[in-house]
């Protein structure tokens, strides 16, 4: 029966440490020896020594607490690094070593183990009001890209590594924007300034050691004071306008260019492929007289006559009429080609009348003053066929 449990006399004939209350008389609580005396009893029963309290009892009872205490304490040690991180172990709060990845075991209560990301790409925001080379006051924000690469120095090379670069960034960024103009920061210098930051930004967390690597610097934004913010404004939309035209006139000469290119490239093809067409024929008849030059020597006249005929033969191969001169008399005549041809092929379609054996008729004309031009001063005759 519990000792506050009804019919107990309240609780009051044993207190909760197992004493009874003699003569109602309240007792204190038991002594320390009495405490280990009673748990040794109870080990000493559980390991089968049922005839009371003995020295090899409480030894044994001892050996399996701390046996059990050792395994916990075993077990307890054991943890997992993950994959993108290090392990930075910490002996009696003074670095020890570093763990890869995976699972580890560390002694509890002797070793700390603080994991580092050192893969995650962290960022921080610097900005404020600063002031430019030509004294004038832009509020700039830039942000910063970074990543961990050596654990060790990021915890202990400073007290707080990230707070560190936040100061250098913002030192950096300081230091640069004075050394820009208002117009630099706020138009065309941007990415300048960007350059300048970062490598300031390098500079800077190298002499600290932090084991901090920055991936990249982004120039966000830099607004002028309120009072010149829409001269400004004006300023940066008139030279968007300068950009856009720019580009616009580049693409248009590239869309002119190839074609003028290649149109004076076939002009010239052709005068070429001219050039040698003149070239080679003059060449051929150059090479055509050469080989008629002997001929010549040795018959002139027939050579000359054989000339001649192929000349008029040519010439007048592309005409339509033949004028025929008469020397013996002042008439003129001529052949009519064009309607002889005509005339020659409705002849071949039905029988002719005409008198000549050929089928082709003569066309005479007679000029309206005939000129002698015989030596015996003969008037002039009818033409002949």
């Amino acid at each position: 029966m519990a000792w506050n449990e009804p019919g107990n006399n309240g609780g009051r004939d044993k207190d909760p440490w197992g004493n009874k209350n003699r003569g109602g008389r309240e007792q204190g609580p038991p002594d320390l020896d009495e405490v280990f005396s009673k748990l040794s009893r109870k080990f000493g029963g559980i390991f089968g020594n049922k005839k009371g309290p003995s020295t090899g009892g409480s030894a044994i009872g001892l050996g399996v607490i701390a046996v059990l205490a050792a395994a916990v304490w075993g077990f307890s040690g054991f943890y997992t690094i993950g994959e993108a991180e290090r392990g930075v172990v910490l002996r009696f709060g003074k670095f020890h070593e570093m763990v890869d990845p995976g699972l580890n075991w560390k002694p509890t209560f002797i070793d700390e183990v603080q994991p580092v990301n050192v893969q995650a790409i962290r960022s921080l925001r610097s900005s404020g009001l600063m002031l430019t080379k030509d004294e004038n006051v832009l509020k700039v924000e830039m942000g910063v890209q970074y990543r961990v690469f050596d654990a060790k120095n990021y915890l202990f090379s400073v007290t707080n590594a990230d707070d560190s670069l936040r100061q250098a960034t913002d030192s950096a960024l300081r230091a640069v924007i004075g050394d820009s103009t208002m117009d630099q920061a706020l138009t065309t210098g941007r990415q300048v300034i960007r350059a300048n930051t970062q490598e300031a930004i390098d500079k800077i967390i190298q002499n600290y050691d932090m084991g901090i690597l920055v991936v990249d610097v982004n120039f966000q934004s830099a607004r002028p004071p309120e009072a010149v913010k829409n001269a400004f404004d004006d300023a940066i939309a008139a030279r968007e306008d300068e950009e856009r035209f720019v580009r616009e006139a580049e693409a248009y000469s590239n869309d002119i260019l190839p074609k003028a290119t290649g149109r004076s490239e076939r002009l010239k093809k052709e005068a070429e492929g001219y050039s040698e067409k003149i070239i080679n024929g003059a060449l051929g008849e150059v090479s055509q007289f050469e080989k008629l030059l002997p001929q010549y020597l040795a018959a002139k006249e027939v050579t000359r006559d054989r000339l001649y005929l192929d000349t008029m033969e040519r010439v007048y191969s592309s005409t339509s009429k033949v004028l025929i001169d008469s020397t013996s008399s002042g008439n003129l005549m001529y052949l009519p080609l064009d309607k002889l041809i005509n005339q020659s092929q409705a002849t071949s379609t039905k029988p002719t009348t005409s008198s000549s054996s050929y089928g082709i008729e003569l066309e005479k004309t007679e000029t309206p003053t005939p000129v002698s031009t015989s030596p015996r001063g003969d008037t002039g005759r009818e033409g002949r066929y």
